[in-house]
């Protein structure tokens, strides 16, 4: 699609906004106005507007479509869905799926599994006991053999879109519906950035007990060879929530190895581990980033380090969004059951600050 141009007359922009809700249900202010480019603040009183005149229906952050709110029709369909965490990540996704159930007339019941593979199931059994006909899952992935999750999956009773977790490891797994961001592309951005900056290395830490470690393991090695960049120390972090000195060490190590190998520029992830190295390096007399340019991964606190971090930026809502879809569109009908699956992957974008030594 053409993205608008800035002379956009106001008739224009509600076009835009209303057409926006009619194919996608919701309309977020701050896209629109990147889309329009126009100020936020146009966008929301644009909204502000059209809800005066009863033709959409303004939300927090933007507005949906007006039957969701102003007439509120029984939902069509329950969806459970089941995250493995309710303070990392997940929430802005399930934001996502809130915004959209209204339009496609969806109720929504969460369940939260705190990465246990156990709760997870109890969870699932009391959606489908509550009668949700689809689920959005997340499973835990970590100690728990491909092939077990695929198997599960693979069982339950009704139209189940997997989220935020790769499919292409098994072919058992690949024949589920699927939604997650593009990590290994997130974790390409970052090193072209650095790159770009006139870096010839780029380091990597990073936190492997999670799911998207291997992503960012992926697309860094593959930049790092596409670009020709020289090899710099690789390591992996410990979480430091339950042995902070472990990380505090393991961070030290990693700076030692960089200067040795003249490194200046790393990507780390998450960004609780490339706020902390930043810590660690202030307190070694080291300039962030005359010193070390740091590009963290996930921006769910990025900008509160003690350098503001430029953080490849997850698209969590947008991902909830065609989540929820996904599986709606699936509940309904055999002639839909019997369509191919579906693979979604969402793409990040760097969010640039203070910490890699560009202008943002």
């Amino acid at each position: 699609m053409t993205r608008p141009t800035r002379s956009l007359l106001p008739r224009a922009r509600h076009e835009y906004l209303l057409r926006e809700v009619e194919l996608r249900g919701s309309v977020r202010a701050g896209r629109a106005a990147a889309e329009l480019g126009v100020s936020e603040v146009t966008v929301r009183r644009d909204i502000v507007e059209l809800d005066r005149a009863g033709r959409l229906a303004r939300v927090h952050g933007g507005a949906i479509a007006v039957e969701g709110a102003r007439e509120p029709r029984a939902a069509r369909a329950l969806v459970g869905v089941v995250v493995p965490s309710a303070s990392a990540h997940f929430p802005l996704v399930v934001r996502g799926m809130e915004a959209v159930a209204p339009s496609l007339r969806a109720r929504l019941v969460l369940g939260v599994s705190h990465y246990r593979p156990d709760a997870e199931r109890k969870q699932v059994e009391r959606l489908l006991s509550l009668g949700a006909q689809g689920l959005v899952v997340a499973p835990t992935t970590r100690d728990r053999p491909d092939a077990e999750v695929a198997a599960w999956l693979a069982g339950l009773p009704v139209p189940t879109v997997l989220l935020e977790r790769s499919t292409g490891r098994t072919a058992a797994l690949a024949a589920v519906d699927s939604a997650r961001t593009d990590h290994t592309h997130g974790a390409v951005l970052a090193v072209e950035h650095l790159a770009r900056l006139g870096h010839d290395a780029v380091a990597l830490a990073s936190f492997d007990r999670t799911p998207t470690a291997p992503s960012v393991r992926d697309g860094y090695a593959q930049a790092v060879a596409d670009l020709g960049l020289r090899p710099a120390p690789v390591v992996s972090l410990p979480k430091g929530e339950d042995d902070p000195e472990a990380l505090d060490a393991a961070l030290d190590a990693f700076l030692d190895a960089c200067r040795a190998n003249r490194t200046r520029a790393a990507l780390v992830h998450t960004d609780d581990h490339a706020a902390r190295l930043v810590e660690t390096a202030l307190d070694r007399g080291l300039g962030v980033p005359a010193d070390l340019a740091v590009v963290a991964y996930d921006d769910e606190n990025a900008e509160l380090a003690a350098v503001p971090l430029t953080a490849v930026t997850s698209p969590r809502r947008e991902l909830g969004e065609e989540a929820l879809r996904m599986v709606v569109d699936r509940i309904g009908g055999d002639a839909r059951a019997t369509r191919p699956p579906r693979h979604v992957q969402l793409l990040p974008h760097l969010t640039v600050r203070a910490s890699c030594g560009a202008a943002a």
